[in-house]
């Protein structure tokens, strides 16, 4: 703003100085409402729509906001569009405070505005960006259209215009300090009392109907709509690539006897029978590396197919739970064999706290790295609950 915060002090006392400022004021808040650069920046779906505006049949030009800034000292337009974990919350944090002012806040999307289907029993979404920072305009929507972004565009024109001039010039808001409480309850209670309401009203309007006309029969009557007889169509099974099941599993118990159709494997083999996979089978590409929680214990899951032949492998290694949650069942690192297995065997580090042993960079992949408890363990406690929200 600079020497414009001081032109009221200096032309109103003057005999029409007050309409000069008037005039300057409208010239800025024109020029600013004009000009309002976003960062580029989008965390999930919302950012989809929100680059289809800056298209040709959209062409967001039209108000000036096409030049989308990579760098946050060159906007002044943060557009968050999409869902905000707690992870990335620091690093949105760290762009606005960049961000000189005057600058804005649009939030686009239930997930941005609330949290979204996230909201509900989630321990990695925030409940609302505006629980980070300042927010100026919410655009509702699952997600917005480019519509929608251009008319919280225009809304935040007006705001610019309503609310900022040299005598009352541009502060940064406030963020909300307290988290919503269990809004599905809420939301629930308020159904079930509208849902009795509207009962209660029908109620009453079909009894008042009634003894109005007491003699009245409905003249509707139902039309059962001809069944049409289609000819059956045989079930053609489709060819299964590469080698078949029993082929795969004879060459398997050649190696390992003890393995069964379900291809569990001891913990002792697990390196050796992926190696095996990948060498005698040509599974040379790993589909995944996951793990599934069944109260007392683990079942780790290798998903591995070959690209050449087609055919693909799911094999599971159960590891015992002891129930405390501090020590971590342990069983060998795939990634000397599937190297692109390292994020993968992080991610079930992160989320069911298994350790994988000769791993070269086990650390949480998700969550920070002092997150308490492992997410999708069946008795992991919800951090909301914890801190009571």
């Amino acid at each position: 703003m600079g020497i414009t915060n001081i032109a009221p002090a200096i032309l109103d006392p003057i005999p029409g100085g007050k309409y000069l400022v008037n005039a300057m004021d409208w010239v800025i808040n024109w020029a600013r409402a004009n000009s309002l650069w976003p960062l580029t920046y989008g965390t999930s779906c919302c950012a989809i729509e929100m680059m289809s505006s800056s298209m040709a049949r959209y062409d967001i030009a039209r108000f000036g906001s096409e030049v989308f800034r990579a760098s946050p000292r060159q906007a002044d337009l943060f557009i968050i569009a999409g869902t905000v974990t707690e992870k990335i919350a620091p690093a949105m944090v760290a762009l606005w405070e960049q961000i000189p002012g005057p600058k804005y806040a649009i939030a686009m999307g239930a997930c941005t505005i609330s949290g979204g289907p996230f909201v509900y029993n989630n321990y990695s979404v925030v409940r609302g960006a505006d629980l980070l920072i300042p927010v100026d305009v919410f655009v509702p929507g699952c997600p917005p259209r480019p519509e929608a972004l251009f008319q919280g565009i225009l809304k935040l024109r007006e705001k610019i215009f309503a609310t900022e001039s040299s005598r009352n010039p541009w502060h940064e808001g406030d963020v909300r300090t307290k988290e919503d409480g269990d809004r599905w309850e809420a939301a629930k209670k308020t159904w079930e009392e509208l849902e009795k309401i509207k009962d209660e009203e029908m109620a009453q309007a079909r009894a008042e109907f009634k003894e109005k006309n007491p003699e009245y029969k409905s003249a509707f009557k139902p039309v059962r709509i001809p069944k049409e007889d289609l000819p059956e169509v045989p079930y053609v099974p489709l060819a299964e690539p590469g080698r078949s099941k029993e082929e795969i599993l004879k060459t398997i118990q050649e190696k390992f006897p003890y393995v069964t159709e379900d291809l569990h494997v001891k913990k002792e083999d697990w390196l050796e029978f992926a190696t095996f996979l990948h060498d005698k089978l040509n599974c040379d590409y790993l589909l995944d590396v996951t793990a599934v929680d069944w109260l007392n214990h683990f079942d780790v899951v290798l998903q591995v197919m070959s690209l050449s032949e087609g055919h693909k492998v799911f094999a599971n290694c159960s590891l015992p739970y002891s129930g405390n949650s501090e020590e971590l069942p342990e069983i060998p690192s795939l990634t000397v064999v599937y190297p692109a297995a390292e994020w993968k065997e992080r991610e079930v580090y992160d989320m069911f706290g298994i350790s994988f042993k000769g791993h070269p960079d086990l650390r949480r992949i998700f969550t920070e790295e002092n997150f308490v408890g492992w997410p999708l363990r069946k008795d992991f406690k919800h951090p909301h609950i914890l801190k009571g929200a």
